[in-house]
């Protein structure tokens, strides 16, 4: 396996459904399919379509084009050693051949929000595709007025399906076949050949219909369709397809895929046929499938992301068919390096961080999914992202959409870090999300100047400040002898460094977090000055609110001065916790540059300075800051082996991208006049050709050479460095 390029790419349709694979097409893990939907969106994800086998038949020669691991250890690598080149942009594509033939496939997912009546109409722009997903038992719901991270569409409903387009060129007419790798499971498990799992298949004109039986329970229907060629039942299991990724992190790593049959193209030079997979039964509003639709797709895609971004129309942007990262290969050698001059790569940090997106039909509101493959939405990430994602490309109404939808949901003074599926309760484990969440307000407000929308939230503000004055769950008090935030919960973890392994936190941070208590000390300067704008604006009671202005005001002084208990003078860092006893926690932690990057700061130019340079020396590197500094006794270097390995390395010195952006924000505070001492270019390399290709791990070892690891495209890290490339 060492020498295949496992580099993964994703596509997704702003329903939480995606496709993914590797540039080699081998799978190597328990995501990689084509049609992973969100039944639930964006929950709920099942794979239905693992991929297509494809073989080329010229002048009697039959060569395989995939690229298969079994779980032997054998390889199948024919495929691979074909593999001319792989471009990225603007939809994954493959191009395999010899001295008299080629073959290309394209990818693409288109977006999932759709009105009805229009769903075939691939040459229409986001916002105004339509339709019914093929067959769909009824709509999946509505899109709610909030949910705008497109203009609002009318009875807008759910549309998952993925398109695939095969194109022959050579001097002689070639068959193609097609053969069908089919599954129904959740997207974390694996599937296994079993005589209570069956499959249906309802053959129509072009098109094949197929659902799961499964001891007599139906699963997902839904359809293949193509534009030309013949299609052959013939039921078999391919067994024991071997998933590398998933035998490295301890979990299950063998996968049984059913094939009900397989389809057979005659292409002449030039010619390509389209497919495309559907979830639900054929109806007819679909629109027709012709050689067209796949490009009228692209199109459409393009045009999405041209509103919702402000590129400009014939520009360059994710869309310009000729400006694909081309991985030019010597295959099966390493890719040779790539130019991207043509492809500006603030578009392509934007083409990503548009992947997180999604709506979330429980809340009938946007949410944005923390990272791929595994990760459903996360308050706490989603609010740190929220910046990045929507302020800077000033996506206003989505940040006030989520910053809407967040807010409705807070109970007693919390806001949820996980939101339920329908029927369900929000998770409200987290003691930052409702700090983040008005530093999140602030920073909208500060780029919109949305007084109207600070008069409508400004009393859920004021539930936040008294429920934590007051004390909430958890313990979540202030302590009245120094007014900083206290809480102490046995078998839980409330701060962004949250792993529990059974009922013990690995980084429990009981009593008085600092960053948690930057977070609060920012927090009340924010409340006193809406509250005096809201006076000034006659939004209320204004002798009322100039007073409740000079209270948060002096309230935060207060904290300003208490804040000072975590410095640590012998050290010059801040300590990482006054636990409840009251020692005080020396780690040295990125959780200091977290209070130091605020929007208020409570410490000095000198203490900013010590800080930064110990977190420079200890912390920093190419890829983000360390969670944890070397030379502690607890520190590893490196994210691998089973869960709990993994779990107890995670914020024990992994390295995190998204803190790359906090630390910037710190260093530009308090040496606005020097050089970041921070190289972009590893990071940004890291972006266009490694990992997950356009776009940016969740973490990376805190050991050299820093490999990659956990999700392999995360919003906050993505956001981050949105936030500050220039």
């Amino acid at each position: 396996m060492s020498d295949l390029d496992t580099r993964e790419w994703l596509l997704t349709n702003g329903l939480g459904s995606f496709a993914s694979g590797t540039v080699s097409g081998v799978r190597t893990r328990t995501y990689h399919g084509w049609l992973f939907a969100a039944t639930n969106p964006p929950s709920g994800r099942t794979l239905l379509f693992s991929h297509l086998e494809a073989s080329l038949e010229v002048l009697g020669n039959v060569v395989a084009l995939g690229t298969n691991f079994w779980g032997n250890g054998k390889i199948e690598r024919t495929g691979y050693d074909l593999l001319r080149s792989f471009d990225i942009n603007p939809v994954p594509k493959w191009n395999w051949g010899q001295d008299n033939w080629q073959l290309t496939r394209q990818l693409l997912m288109p977006y999932g929000l759709v009105r009805a009546g229009d769903e075939g109409q691939g040459s229409r722009g986001a916002g105004e595709q339509g339709g019914r997903g093929a067959g769909e038992q009824g709509s999946r719901g509505e899109v709610a007025e909030s949910f705008s991270p497109l203009p609002l569409i009318p009875n807008a409903q759910f549309c998952d399906r993925i398109l695939i387009q095969y194109r022959y060129e050579g001097s002689h007419t070639a068959i193609l076949r097609l053969r069908l790798l089919i599954a129904e499971r959740d997207f974390h498990h694996q599937q296994t050949a079993s005589q209570e799992l069956k499959f249906s298949q309802l053959l129509g004109q072009q098109q094949i219909c197929l659902q799961a039986i499964n001891s007599g329970h139906f699963g997902i229907p839904w359809h293949l369709r193509w534009t030309q060629g013949n299609y052959q039942p013939d039921a078999v299991w391919y067994w024991d397809y071997g998933l590398s990724e998933e035998t490295k992190r301890g979990l299950g790593d063998k996968e049984d895929l059913y094939s009900p049959g397989y389809l057979i193209v005659t292409l002449q030079p030039g010619d390509a046929v389209t497919l495309e997979a559907r979830v639900g039964f054929p109806d007819s509003v679909s629109g027709v499938l012709s050689p067209k639709t796949f490009a009228e797709a692209v199109e459409a895609e393009q045009e999405r992301l041209s509103q919702i971004f402000g590129w400009r129309e014939g520009g360059r942007g994710a869309g310009s068919r000729e400006q694909g990262n081309n991985y030019e290969s010597q295959m099966p050698h390493a890719p040779c390096p790539m130019s991207n001059a043509q492809y500006p790569l603030n578009q392509q940090l934007l083409k990503a961080s548009d992947q997180f997106i999604v709506y979330r039909a429980s809340i009938a509101g946007p949410t944005v999914i923390a990272g791929y493959h595994w990760f459903n939405d996360w308050g706490r990430n989603t609010l740190i992202a929220l910046p990045g994602l929507a302020l800077v490309p000033q996506r206003f109404d989505l940040a006030k959409g989520v910053l809407r939808t967040f807010g409705h949901y807070c109970r007693h003074g919390l806001i949820p870090n996980a939101f339920p599926d329908v029927n369900g309760e929000p998770i409200y484990n987290s003691i930052d999300a409702a700090l983040w969440w008005i530093e999140t307000l602030g920073l909208y407000l500060e780029a919109t100047q949305d007084w109207e929308f600070l008069a409508e939230q400004f009393p859920l503000v004021q539930q936040i400040y008294k429920a934590f004055v007051g004390g909430t769950h958890f313990n979540i008090q202030i302590d009245a002898t120094d007014g900083l935030v206290s809480w102490d919960a046995p078998g839980v973890a409330l701060t962004w460094m949250d792993v529990v392994i059974g009922a013990h936190p690995v980084t429990p941070r009981y009593g008085k977090p600092v960053e948690i208590n930057a977070l609060w000390y920012s927090a009340l300067c924010w409340l006193s000055q809406w509250a005096e704008r809201l006076s000034q604006m006659e939004f209320g009671d204004s002798v009322r609110l100039t007073k409740q202005a000079q209270r948060y005001a002096q309230q935060a002084q207060n904290v300003k001065t208490s804040l000072q208990k975590f410095w640590n003078p012998h050290l010059g860092y801040l300590y990482d916790t006054i636990e409840p006893d009251d020692r005080r926690n020396f780690q040295v932690r990125p959780n200091a540059i977290l209070a130091l990057s605020l929007h208020h700061c409570a410490f000095s130019e000198q203490q900013g300075c010590q800080v930064l340079d110990l977190a420079t020396a200890s912390l920093l590197t190419p890829y983000g800051l360390r969670s944890l500094d070397p030379g502690d006794p607890e520190y590893k270097g490196r994210y691998e082996g089973n869960q709990e390995q993994r779990d107890r390395a995670y914020h024990q010195g992994t390295v995190w991208a998204w803190l790359i952006g906090p630390y910037i924000r710190a260093w530009q505070r308090f040496y606005p006049q020097r050089s970041l001492p921070f190289d972009w270019q590893p990071l940004l390399d890291h972006f266009q050709f490694d990992a997950a290709i356009g776009s940016i791990s969740e973490i990376f070892d805190g050991d050299l050479p820093h490999t990659p690891r956990g999700a392999i495209a995360q919003a906050w890290s993505v956001a981050e460095v949105i936030r500050h490339i220039k």
